[in-house]
């Protein structure tokens, strides 16, 4: 097979005197089961690749070796790339697909490929992948992570998956798999999260052991308590719009003051603020078309607006010829948009300053709709809100019951009971008589005479 590829046979064993690996000139190769079949052959198809040969290993038999050989000199499967490597491939995929992408989603793509694909995947022949092999990378993944005490999510999992999936199905588009290995991988279940409530009892727990729930949700007193906290901070406006209506934290940044109409008391979020993983900032469409969408504004929120805005005037003028014109309502002292993860760190280091319980910024989007639900409003006006595709959503993932609405619902449904209780005993404490007609009783006739027996 010289020319278009070579099958030989070699083992780990070393020369005792050198301490050198023997290789194929170990002795032993022709005894039954000792060492390993390899294949070698030029890497032609591989035009990106500088090594002239390519060389494979660790096939049990002969037979197994001269099946991969064959794969491998298959013209059709192999043309435009196919002895590419899965990690070649991989950032292939992602230098195509990048500039396409939301600046976040293109940032979980690349800590994917960088974190786990590529270093469990990367030296694998693309045309080689398995379901096995992605199989046993992702239980790697399970394990490293367990053996390391910070046990991997089965919702991360699916994320890295479908980052997997996605890369793959293009390699299939092209010609180069004939089918995805990544789509029947067996996953544990990643079940919805769901917020907790920061209750009494749950804040006494993390107080004492400093556990706290992935998702969690302040109730209106720990809302008013930050609220009250941060009235000095100059990005307080910000934070009461995140608290109040449920923006998302790009949302947030990316509005403009010709979004706000005070007179009709509404915001229009038509935009988000994302960064690159350089720092660059990127104007955005929202999440879903559903989040492009017009919120109203309770007078108190007005009134703060309007406030922030006097703020900005006087810093305006402080920064002079260095303010940067841009109409962002949420801007530094220079006029500048605000990056989102800078304004997800001022608010986690307001939140330990606080002494509150721990939230995330996007909890403070469930603690909106927890509140919006306490207050009496419709789930379809939520999630009009929140900028929700379907209802469906809003119900099951961002309306926690707090513990005020929980109790007037308790109290309500007894009531309901009580009041027919009342009724009831009512009923039967005066109810009539059986009717008994009388008759005038003659003198000297029996007292029981003119009565008729009720037997």
């Amino acid at each position: 097979m010289r020319g278009t590829g070579t099958i030989y046979k070699r083992c780990g064993c070393r020369d005792p005197r050198t301490g050198q690996q023997l290789g194929s000139l170990c002795p032993d190769l022709r005894r039954r089961g000792h060492g390993s079949w390899y294949l070698a052959m030029p890497r032609q198809a591989a035009v990106d690749d500088r090594r002239s040969r390519l060389r494979r290993g660790g096939y049990r038999t002969r037979a197994d070796a001269e099946r991969a050989l064959r794969r491998l000199q298959d013209h059709d499967r192999v043309r435009g790339g196919g002895l590419l490597t899965t990690g070649q491939w991989l950032q292939r995929w992602y230098d195509i697909v990048e500039p396409h992408l939301r600046p976040s989603t293109a940032c979980g793509y690349r800590q994917h490929l960088e974190q786990y694909l590529v270093p469990l995947l990367g030296r694998e022949l693309l045309c080689e992948l398995t379901n096995d092999t992605v199989q046993q990378a992702f239980s790697t993944i399970v394990r490293r992570h367990q053996s390391m005490g910070r046990p991997v999510s089965a919702s991360t999992l699916r994320r890295v998956q479908a980052t997997l999936r996605a890369a793959l199905n293009l390699a299939v588009r092209n010609g180069l798999l004939n089918t995805n290995p990544a789509r029947h991988v067996d996953l544990p279940q990643a079940p919805r999260p769901r917020p907790v409530v920061w209750t009494d009892n749950r804040v006494a727990e993390w107080r004492r052991s400093g556990e706290h729930p992935p998702i969690a949700v302040w109730t209106p007193m720990q809302t008013a308590a930050f609220l009250a906290f941060a009235s000095d901070h100059r990005l307080y406006a910000l934070y009461h719009l995140y608290a109040l209506r449920g923006l998302r934290c790009g949302e947030g940044a990316g509005l403009r003051w010709s979004d706000f109409d005070a007179s009709g008391h509404t915001l229009a979020v038509v935009r988000q603020l994302q960064q690159r993983e350089n720092g660059r900032l990127e104007v955005c469409p929202v999440k879903t078309r559903a989040g492009e969408r017009t919120i109203a504004l309770d007078g108190n929120t007005i009134h703060v607006l309007n406030t922030h805005r006097s703020q900005q005037r006087k810093e305006k003028l402080a920064a002079g010829i260095g303010w940067n014109e841009s109409d962002y309502i949420f801007t530094d002292a220079y006029g500048r948009p605000l990056r989102p993860d800078h304004i997800g760190h001022v608010f986690q280091n307001m939140v330990r300053r606080s002494d509150l319980p721990p939230v995330r910024l996007h909890d403070l989007r469930h603690g909106a709709a927890s509140l919006a639900l306490t207050g009496g409003s419709d789930l379809k006006v939520i999630q009009a809100q929140l900028g929700h595709s379907t209802i469906m959503t809003t119900a099951d993932t961002y309306t926690s019951v707090l513990p005020e609405t929980a109790h007037l619902s308790a109290e309500a449904t007894a009531r309901v009971v009580i009041d027919a209780a009342r009724k009831l005993s009512r009923g039967i404490r005066y109810q009539p008589r059986p009717y008994r007609r009388r008759t005038k009783a003659r003198p000297g006739a029996s007292p029981n005479r003119g009565i008729r027996s009720s037997t």
